[in-house]
């Protein structure tokens, strides 16, 4: 019994020195590398809200300011639009309207456009990782499977996903445009009451 005792103590102990020993070596966020293996966790955990927090600067203000967009629009759609053109628009707007944050905006736009499925599909380990030098501002992460994930240094000196930047900010681009065109409908429609 105390020989049973003594092996499950020993086999504990070596899987916490183990643990312990991945948990200190596991790079930085402050690290492309780092970054990377930190989207990999939390998409392996099935929490897609998570690598949110994972995106470059440009990203998460895009997700911000599309359902800050989306909400204006929406109230403002409530508030003048006439039938059925108000339940059409509200309906279209909604997800993006009625998100808590911008990691709910994120979440929408990544699993509509695929790029989680995407994400999961091409997440391995780390072969190289290039441009990371100390004054860089891009980085890129290639897999042992020969993806490549695009960073950018974020304003905080930690690393951030840019690969979906563009397209995050064109969708941003799109809401305020989207704003000013509702802006002014609601004008005519209040103008013509």
């Amino acid at each position: 019994m105390q020989r049973r005792t003594a092996i499950a103590l020993g086999i504990t102990a070596a899987a916490c020195v183990l643990t312990g020993f991945n948990v200190i070596r596991s790079p930085k966020d402050t690290t492309p590398e780092g970054v990377y293996l930190r989207i990999a966790n939390a998409l392996g955990r099935g929490d897609v809200r998570l690598v949110f927090v994972h995106l470059d600067d440009q990203a998460r203000r895009a997700c911000h300011a599309i359902r800050d967009h989306r909400q204006k629009a929406s109230d403002r759609i409530q508030a003048s639009y006439p039938e059925p053109e108000r339940s059409k628009l509200l309906a279209l707007y909604k997800a993006h309207a009625e998100a808590p944050d911008g990691a709910d905006v994120w979440v929408e736009i990544a699993t509509r456009m695929g790029w989680i499925a995407r994400l999961r599909r091409d997440l391995s380990g780390v072969a190289d990782v290039v441009g990371a030098g100390a004054a860089g501002e891009q980085a890129a992460v290639e897999t042992t499977r020969g993806a490549r994930y695009t960073f950018r240094r974020r304003d905080d000196g930690t690393w951030g996903l840019s690969m979906f930047t563009a397209e995050l900010i064109a969708e941003a681009e799109r809401a305020a445009r989207d704003w000013d065109v509702v802006e002014r409908a609601a004008l005519d429609y209040d103008r013509a009451r």
